[in-house]
């Protein structure tokens, strides 16, 4: 049998950090939300051992370090199902390093096609759980939406959806080491924090202009390198009437909202100038 389906990335509308685990990791709370811009991914299960895998991209792994043969090991392992030689191929098109949640994307998107290749039924919360043991971002990726995500990411809670808009989202030069970035991480030293209460509640209005105005990633303090970069972006964004704009995840991307297309296009053809990952989009709601 021969699949073919999207894995879509995500953006963080706030991320803030909580406090730092006996397990080395750190509690976060975020409002997670998903984006149109996604890899395709197609897997063919024959009769036979292995998994292989293929990418577009050059330098990422052909191997089990890839998160999606992780998935594929994973789901696996989990139901037993054996005899099968399970053959990946990914298409990608979200920038990798980059905060947008491509790699969990693809772990997500395997998990969910191999349930229905096999058609194990496993539900969606089974395999969230499946996926929290190889990303912390996996099992929102599982379903999607608008989310408000806490522990590691993999505390999900249901959040009103956020209405369609369009979003301009566009990487600098560099890309962003998540670990590293944690391993600056001072609680003690967190000058700002979003407004996630505010974010919910003007969420729950329907009131996209008061979610935006309230955009903010404490990785912005954070970060050491390529502060410029992203002040760039944010402001060109800004300078095109953005309702907001701010870092995702770990960075270094930079993501914008906006109400009008056009002004959206104004804004996308100018950071395209100097920064080729750049992309317009839209918000999209659960798979």
């Amino acid at each position: 049998m021969v699949l073919s389906k999207s894995a879509y990335g995500k953006i963080n509308l706030s991320l803030d950090i909580i406090a730092k685990r006996s397990d080395g990791y750190h509690d976060i709370k975020t409002v997670m939300q998903t984006i149109a811009l996604c890899d395709t991914i197609t897997i063919e299960c024959v009769l036979g051992e292995g998994i292989n895998i293929e990418n577009s991209v050059p330098y990422l792994p052909n191997n089990e370090t890839n998160i999606a043969v992780m998935a594929a090991i994973a789901f696996y392992q989990h139901t037993g199902i054996s005899g099968y030689n399970t053959n990946i191929h990914i298409e990608k098109n979200i920038p990798v390093s980059a905060g947008l949640g491509g790699g969990s994307a693809d772990g997500a998107c395997v998990l969910r096609m191999l349930d229905e290749i096999h058609d194990t039924k496993l539900g969606i919360k089974t395999l969230e759980s499946i996926g929290e043991s190889f990303g912390s971002d996996v099992p929102f990726c599982v379903e999607g939406g608008t989310v408000l995500a806490g522990g590691r990411g993999e505390i999900l809670t249901a959040l009103t959806p956020i209405p369609e808009s369009f979003v301009l989202v566009s990487k600098p030069s560099f890309s962003s080491s998540t670990s590293m970035l944690y391993s600056l991480v001072r609680l003690e030293k967190i000058r700002a924090r979003p407004d996630t209460d505010g974010i919910l509640e003007a969420l729950s209005k329907g009131d996209i202009r008061a979610v935006a105005q309230r955009f903010y990633n404490v990785f912005e303090d954070i970060m050491e390198k390529g502060r410029d970069e992203v002040a760039d972006i944010k402001s060109i964004m800004h300078d095109n009437h953005t309702l907001g704009a701010a870092m995702s995840g770990s960075g270094p991307t930079v993501f914008g909202f906006f109400d009008d297309e056009n002004l959206a296009k104004n804004a996308y053809a100018l950071l395209k100038e100097n920064y080729v990952d750049t992309y317009l989009t839209t918000t999209i709601g659960k798979y």
